[in-house]
């Protein structure tokens, strides 16, 4: 391992337009949301690459085809046979197919900005936005939805070193699959007690994860020592912070931000890394305060670069620093 004197910024976004929700909201409902976060996502970029932050941005697979016709031509080979099949991504499109959604489930010009530009990397958050902990998916079907994902994007001349488990359902069993493929970065879900079981609904569960983003419950940041290496596994590189979307109340608005850059703080003075994630539709319902906000955070983040020598690095130069 190379011996790092600096503290890291690492932010990774979970990509995905409506196929990260389908299953949870009614999609003709949330027109304007996905309308608004198309706009703001280049917004989000142009942020970035002022304040020199370097993303990875693990992207849907489906969100690289330009249109439903192509998306029917590029089933995965062994499609997940949920035991609910309101899960499947596939199942899902078969049934708004015909109607005006194409800008809600595609995105190959919003990708190619992305990857275009200094500092991002594209990552993966698989094909189909695809559930490793549901009951009747096997790891045959993981490994063709993955398959999926590295085709369509080395067709636009992306190589995916990185990838994020949708929802946090991270499975050790499948994450030789994911190097023996070539990602060699996973996102894994923070060290609390809260996230150990991240399909957990339970209102205790609920209740600490909301909590946690005004409060101090345990510490957000970590070595990069700490960054699980494992011989022919991808680096497990934990997340630190959600980003929740913006509040109606101020004082709790106030104090989430406060949190996040109190925690910034504390990465950069003890040379640790502080990874902060989120996904770019939680800014579709108050995008211009959400940019704001982030705006505030790469400020703070500037001013600690300039006073600690606080460094921001995607997933892949992390594991570039690991390994």
């Amino acid at each position: 391992m190379n011996e790092s004197t600096n503290g890291y910024l690492v932010i990774s976004l979970d990509f995905e337009l409506l196929w990260g929700v389908f299953d949870v909201v009614d999609f003709e409902e949330k027109r304007i949301y996905f309308e608004n976060t198309r706009l703001v996502i280049p917004k989000i970029l142009e942020g970035f690459i002022k304040h020199n932050v370097h993303v990875t941005w693990a992207t849907v697979g489906m969100l690289f085809h330009k249109n439903w016709e192509e998306w029917e031509r590029n089933f995965s080979g062994t499609l997940p046979a949920y035991s609910n099949s309101k899960l499947s991504a596939y199942e899902f499109g078969k049934t708004i197919k015909p109607r005006d959604t194409e800008n809600l489930c595609f995105a190959p010009e919003l990708i190619r900005e992305i990857a275009q530009s200094p500092g991002q990397e594209i990552g993966t958050h698989t094909y189909s936005h695809y559930y490793c902990l549901e009951e009747g998916q096997t790891l045959a079907s993981f490994k063709a939805d993955l398959e999926k994902s590295i085709e369509l994007a080395k067709k636009m001349g992306i190589e995916l070193k990185s990838l994020v488990f949708p929802r946090n359902q991270l499975r050790e069993d499948y994450l030789k699959v994911c190097y023996e493929l070539g990602i060699i970065n996973v996102r894994s879900n923070p060290s609390s007690w809260y996230w150990k079981d991240p399909a957990s609904d339970s209102i205790l569960t609920k209740l600490a994860r909301t909590g946690d983003a005004y409060f101090p419950l345990g510490k957000k940041s970590y070595s990069i020592k700490e960054v699980i290496k494992n011989p022919n596994l991808p680096l497990e590189q934990k997340a630190g912070r959600f980003l929740r979307p913006v509040e109606c109340n101020s004082i709790l608005h106030k104090l989430k931000i406060r949190r996040i850059k109190m925690e910034m703080t504390l990465a950069a003075k003890n040379n640790e890394i502080y990874h902060l994630w989120w996904h770019p539709h939680n800014f579709g319902d108050n995008p211009l305060q959400s940019i704001q906000d982030l705006k505030s955070v790469l400020t703070h983040f500037e001013k600690l670069r300039e006073k600690f020598n606080f460094q921001s690095a995607n997933m892949c130069e992390i594991g570039k620093l690991v390994s």
